[in-house]
């Protein structure tokens, strides 16, 4: 079976330039869909399924930017392009921001727009698309966007309580699907540069060629196909946070590069020689194992404590299995929205089955499960004929004997489960003050002054947390 041609949508109020970019993307291999102006783009986005929007930014009745924030709002994982001819940076942190993939700017190079659109299909195509944020109407067991209330998810909430509203940088890891995404939005959102750009970079969808031009842009005529200047993704990002996805994907050759962007927060652009000063909060997410990438030579060590300031490591759906239930009554709940369904839950042997499945795509496997399901749902609630057969094949272990609810067993385990969370926060504290003490000499006021606490309360802490002995080297 040949593979399904992607469909792309060419928007632009120059017939000229529509023919011209729309012919190019049909040689290229492309099913091409056209429109004159954001409304009428909005109508072909409503009829049929779209892979990439490329569209002009100046167009009369609706404008690009207009049109970008309601094809966002269809399908939040639609790559948009924006092309303007007045391509200023604040333009491209406004296009962004808001949610375009990339920018290109008049007049555009057929090779630079081909590796766009080879990049913004790639990125779509390799996202490990994460658990969707819930609905204004979110239940109590959702915090962050994020739902679960198991162990490995309250110990989650307590670092992001922790985090968020730092400059620190992070490392978030764990499986495809996990959620890693998700997390350093919440990272963004949840600290005072949520006013500030959000970019992130899939670093597995950039060739290697085009990487230091990615990260740190370049000037005209820097290479073949760099008609004019354009911003990296670290100068767009300037104030806000950026986050490099699939970071052990980068070259060998580049780290050392973005190491240095790291510690001194400056760099040259590709073909420049001005030094360019940003404040950017990183952070960074891999489903590798970045040490045994360290032992094979293919990530640098100083680059790994640099990024590892703050690590995260996001635990498989089979790990936090309690939170399979809350999981599905959510998605069950967005596409009965969608699909125009009436869904009211799941039978019991239905939950016992998903809880069972090991679920390797994790939260993405069980989306796209409970989209099926529902799809395919004659009742008021899902049967275990309405899963898919890997799914209904799995085992299922008998149900445990019922015994009266003892209170004071219930009591014990929610003790030793806050218990677990102090310990938890603890073990962060504790992290977070040794970095800064390593960073600042043991300097107790400077690295208060890092941890933006009082000198006072950091010598209590450190005294809490049997760091004293650090304290009192310092001061001799």
């Amino acid at each position: 079976m040949l593979p399904e041609r992607k469909q792309i949508l060419d928007v632009d109020d120059e017939p000229n330039l529509r023919r011209v970019l729309s012919a190019q993307l049909e040689r290229d291999g492309y099913d091409v869909h056209t429109a004159e102006d954001g409304e009428q783009a909005l109508s072909v986005l409503k009829e049929h399924h779209l892979d990439l929007i490329i569209t002009d930014l100046r167009m009369p009745k609706l404008d690009g930017m207009e049109l970008l924030r309601r094809a966002v709002a269809i399908d939040d994982e639609l790559p948009v392009v924006m092309i303007t001819a007045h391509g200023t940076v604040d333009n491209a942190v406004e296009a962004l921001k808001t949610g375009a993939f990339d920018y290109l700017t008049k007049p555009f190079d057929q090779a630079e727009v081909r590796a766009i659109v080879r990049k913004a299909l790639r990125t779509r195509d390799l996202s490990a698309a994460e658990a969707t944020r819930p609905e204004s109407d979110a239940r109590e067991s959702a915090r962050y966007g994020i739902i679960g209330q198991s162990p490995s998810i309250l110990e989650l909430y307590a670092v992001l309580d922790r985090v968020a509203d730092t400059p620190t940088t992070v490392l978030i890891t764990g499986e495809s699907g996990t959620g890693k995404e998700l997390v350093a939005r919440a990272l963004h959102e949840n600290s005072s540069r949520r006013d500030k750009p959000f970019i992130k970079v899939n670093c597995a969808a950039i060739p290697k060629d085009l990487m230091e031009s990615e990260l740190f842009g370049h000037e005209r005529g820097a290479f073949t196909g760099a008609v004019g200047s354009k911003p990296g993704r670290f100068e767009l990002a300037s104030g806000g946070t950026l986050f490099l996805d699939e970071i052990g994907s980068i070259p060998v050759e580049m780290q050392v590069k973005l190491l240095r962007a790291l510690q001194e927060s400056e760099f040259e652009r590709v073909g420049g020689v001005k030094t360019i000063r940003v404040d950017v909060r990183l952070v960074a997410a891999t489903n590798s194992d970045l040490k045994r990438e360290i032992a094979a030579g293919a990530f640098r060590e100083d680059l790994y404590y640099r990024l590892n300031v703050v690590p995260i490591r996001l635990p498989s759906l089979r790990e936090r299995a309690s939170d399979i239930p809350l999981l599905a009554k959510h998605f069950i709940d967005k596409f009965n929205t969608r699909l125009k369904k009436n869904v009211s839950g799941v039978e019991a042997d239905t939950e016992a089955h998903l809880v069972s499945y090991p679920w390797p795509g994790n939260i993405r496997e069980l989306e796209n499960v409970i989209e099926r399901a529902v799809l395919f749902s004659d009742g008021s609630e899902l049967k275990v004929s309405d899963l898919p057969s890997e799914v209904r094949d799995v085992s299922t272990p008998e149900p445990p004997a019922t015994h009266a609810v003892n209170e004071s067993s219930v009591a014990s385990a929610a003790d030793g489960l806050k218990e677990q969370v102090k310990a938890a926060m603890s073990r962060l504290e504790r992290e977070l003050i040794v970095k800064a003490l390593d960073q600042t000499s043991s300097n107790v006021t400077h690295a208060a002054r890092l941890l933006k606490i009082s000198r006072k309360g950091l010598q209590l802490k450190m005294k809490e947390l049997g760091l004293r002995e650090r304290d009192e080297r310092s001061e001799s």
